[in-house]
């Protein structure tokens, strides 16, 4: 008894700590899965400048996206260029006599469709940038209600660790009553401390997990405290139909806007391959004479060895991956909604099963088996293994529960669009 005492000592230091924190923990306001949302920007309108860091790239990824659309439309810059010639030289071109002064303006032409292809290609850009900031407000979105229900299931997993220990606690206290009396055994009075000992490690264990899992979940909002999540799981639905909405899906529509943007690349950088004349005009003022003259001019790359072929031949071959990826996500989509859904009937099967029938039947053979104990009728070891049993069905059915909820979350996921 005594060595066993000794040995609980740093264990109950530990569920010291982990107590007081779920104390302070219980202080603070319950946050729910809708405040969680709400926490990390995900319930937020569109419109309303994010503050989550999560959140905050992806947007200003698509409003640089949309800046270089405005930036694309614009033409070419004209140039002014002024020049002086027969400058403090020598002989006749000696001082400013025979000083001769131009100032043109040029302007260069886009030909082959360049601004069109240039607007083009930038606004595919900036529909695939937007998507991928709502397709990462979706994704977390669905990250915030895993780790809230892997909290909730920790949760409900400390509350089952309390309840063993307390209930081992009673059946180490009648076991002492009996060995005083002379009913029992000095060793089953051993046999429950031992199991007592092991309820209150596994209960420090189960307080760790949980504080573990509400960090994680504070870490997508960037919250410097762990918040206090309840051991209730949240209802969270999945939707009606999914299977009718595969090509509407947002992943597929971020793959379609992948390839459409490769598209739009390869017409730009075609266009390239055109070169542009640059049209100038000017007037020439002769020094020594006074005289002005009319300059016009036009400039325009020869392409000899550089056609851009190097770039297009790129951008083909981006638009073959990307065609890839499109026909990739819109098969995948099927089989994992599929595969979610079918895990989310059979947890929510499990759940029906566990707790309208398994659990009811492992409570009543529990009661009636320490009922019996207390009064001398069965041994410490069938009251044991009627509180184990009692206990796998429980946390099974907590498992259950984080399963059910863990596909509906995925599920919702694939729905939006």
């Amino acid at each position: 008894m005594s060595a066993i005492s000794w040995r609980a000592v740093p264990v109950w230091g530990l569920i010291l700590a982990l107590s007081t924190g779920s104390a302070s923990a219980q202080a603070q306001r319950v946050v729910t899965l809708d405040d969680a949302l709400e926490l990390s920007g995900v319930a937020i309108e569109t419109d309303t400048p994010a503050t989550n860091p999560r959140l905050v790239g992806p947007r200003a990824e698509s409003e640089a996206a949309a800046a270089l659309v405005d930036q694309a439309r614009l033409r070419p810059n004209p140039e002014v260029s002024f020049e002086v010639e027969n400058l403090a030289g020598s002989g006749a071109f000696s001082g400013l006599q025979a000083t001769e002064y131009t100032l043109s303006v040029g302007q260069r032409l886009e030909l082959g469709g360049k601004r069109s292809a240039r607007v083009g290609a930038a606004e595919a850009q900036a529909e695939l940038a937007a998507l991928r900031a709502d397709l990462t407000t979706v994704e977390l979105g669905q990250l915030v209600r895993e780790r809230y229900l892997r909290a909730a299931a920790a949760a409900a997993r400390v509350e089952l660790a309390q309840d063993v220990v307390a209930r081992n606690e009673e059946l180490a206290r009648i076991a002492g009553v009996l060995v005083e009396v002379g009913r029992e055994p000095p060793l089953r009075a051993l046999r429950a401390d031992a199991a007592l000992a092991e309820a209150r490690a596994h209960l420090v264990e189960a307080e760790a997990e949980s504080l573990s899992a509400r960090i994680a979940l504070a870490a997508l909002w960037a919250g410097s405290e762990a918040p206090f999540v309840p051991a209730d799981f949240p209802d969270i639905l999945p939707p009606a139909s999914l299977m009718a909405g595969a090509a509407d899906s947002l992943t597929y529509r971020v793959a379609r806007a992948d390839s459409t943007a490769a598209a739009a690349e390869i017409e730009r950088q075609r266009s390239l391959r055109i070169p542009d004349p640059t049209v100038s005009a000017g007037v020439r003022r002769f020094g020594e004479s006074g005289d002005n003259a009319f300059l016009v001019g036009v400039s325009i790359p020869l392409p000899f060895r550089d056609r851009n072929q190097g770039n297009v031949a790129a951008a083909e071959a981006r638009l073959r991956a990307a065609n890839a990826r499109e026909a990739v996500a819109l098969a995948d989509y099927e089989q994992t909604v599929a595969t979610a859904r079918a895990r989310y009937l059979g947890a929510e099967a499990r759940v029906e099963t566990l707790s309208r029938t398994s659990l009811p039947q492992a409570e009543e053979a529990l009661r009636l088996v320490s009922i019996g104990y207390r009064n001398g009728r069965f041994p410490l070891i069938e009251v044991l293994a009627a509180a184990e049993a009692r206990d796998t069905i429980r946390e099974a059915l907590i498992a259950a529960r984080e399963q059910r909820g863990l596909a509906a979350a995925e599920l919702i996921g694939l729905a939006a669009q």
